[in-house]
């Protein structure tokens, strides 16, 4: 059994990702996306958006704990995406990603993300020249959701991720309009799976072991890919693998502290606040203490508060 890190516009940033896969025995991590519109994307953004690729002859696009990260692109047009994928493998990404379920309206307005579960034949042209212009030992995966309005193309756009010559799928299991409202469809995921042979990997509403286990049986798949549940429970990828224990606070708290320095010395500490308020809101489903600790540092607006509180 895989199980995968999501990637989480806004969230799992490299930051997090070094973090977390130093806990939670994670399998695999893929980046937030990578917007490609109508050129070649300059190194610098995909140096931003997965810092792991700078090192990657020496580390091989690994965060610390040695996980390998895959950068993940999204996009309409079929040319564009397979010039910036064959870039993204120069550089020396893990392999490929494909996001075809993000919700954002924004995103879905520019024909971007879950609004192509709408055009099966599009799904597999993107795919299809993509695969066409890396090595033919990349991996190239896709993340769909069940379809957009409706689930009533789940298996035709699963059918074309795979003639396309994905190597594997991940399925989000609700649509667009679903959202992240429980529950997760994952007896759809089954479906899916049932349709094509390459690997499923099975995602959504997954928060604990308990899940993970309910999850695997019916939906069929090995593998699964966790979200937010790695935010409520940190080392959730060793809990669900090795039925570890869940970690004390003490060392939740040590994992705060760190991304504390991390944050509000790096590039992105305007986001702090907010970021670690988000955090301790998904953490407090888990711990007491998280709870306490939001609400000491809820009305706080700085970093320099907020790290005098922890």
């Amino acid at each position: 059994m895989r199980v995968v890190l999501a990637p989480m516009e806004g969230v799992l940033d490299y930051r997090m990702r070094d973090l977390l896969t130093q806990v939670g025995s994670y399998d695999l991590c893929v980046t937030e996306f990578i917007r490609v519109v109508d050129q070649v994307l300059p190194d610098r953004v995909f140096h931003r958006y997965c810092p792991e690729l700078i090192d990657a002859d020496v580390y091989g696009s690994r965060t610390k704990a040695g996980t390998p990260v895959r950068v993940q692109l999204l996009g309409q047009y079929p040319e564009y995406m397979a010039e910036n994928a064959a870039k993204v493998i120069e550089l020396g990404s893990s392999g490929i990603d494909l996001n075809f379920g993000c919700p954002s309206k924004t995103v879905n307005k520019s024909r971007g993300g879950s609004i192509l579960l709408k055009d099966p034949e599009n799904l597999y042209q993107i795919i299809k020249a993509v695969k066409d212009a890396v090595p033919s030992d990349t991996i190239v995966s896709a993340k769909i959701r069940l379809g957009y309005e409706d689930k009533t193309l789940a298996i035709e756009n699963g059918q074309a991720v795979e003639a396309a010559g994905a190597d594997e799928l991940t399925v989000h299991a609700r649509t667009k309009v679903e959202g992240y409202k429980p529950p997760a469809h994952w007896h759809w995921i089954a479906k899916i799976k049932k349709a094509i042979n390459i690997p499923v990997i099975a995602n959504g509403e997954i928060w604990n072991l308990a899940d993970a286990i309910e999850c695997r049986e019916i939906s069929g798949c090995t593998d699964i890919m966790v979200g937010r549940g790695a935010l409520t429970i940190p080392n959730l990828g060793q809990v669900i693998k090795q039925e570890s224990n869940i970690m004390p606070w003490s060392e939740v708290l040590a994992i705060l502290s760190a991304y504390t320095e991390f944050e509000t010395h790096g590039d992105k500490s305007k986001y702090y606040c907010n970021r670690i308020k988000q955090w301790l809101k998904y953490l407090k489903n888990h711990y007491q203490e998280a709870d306490a600790l939001f609400v000491e540092i809820r009305r706080l607006k700085t970093a320099e508060e907020i790290r005098a509180a922890f």
